[in-house]
């Protein structure tokens, strides 16, 4: 396996990471430092906001469920494969 590919899996693992953290933490908010989820936040929502914004705007994302974090992993996912083959 290239360097590239391995960097190109460690980088969409990280932010998926780091996704799946804010999702859990969200949940226990009253029990995690708020620096811990300042700094998640603050790593997550360049990602997040502009596909939760696009979600508002097609009617997706009006309820109390938050669906940009499944978006963002199926996107990731697509641009993940999209680069690795592009460079095989």
């Amino acid at each position: 396996m290239s360097i590239f590919i391995r960097a190109v899996n460690t980088l969409f693992n990280l932010i998926e990471i780091l996704i799946l953290a804010r999702i859990i933490l969200s949940y226990l908010r009253n029990m995690v430092s708020p620096k811990i989820y300042n700094v998640l936040f603050q790593l997550t929502e360049p990602i997040l906001y502009p596909i939760r914004e696009l979600l508002y705007k097609i009617g997706l994302n009006k309820g109390m469920i938050d669906f940009s974090p499944i978006v963002a992993f199926l996107l990731m996912n697509i641009l993940r494969t999209v680069l690795i083959n592009l460079f095989i």
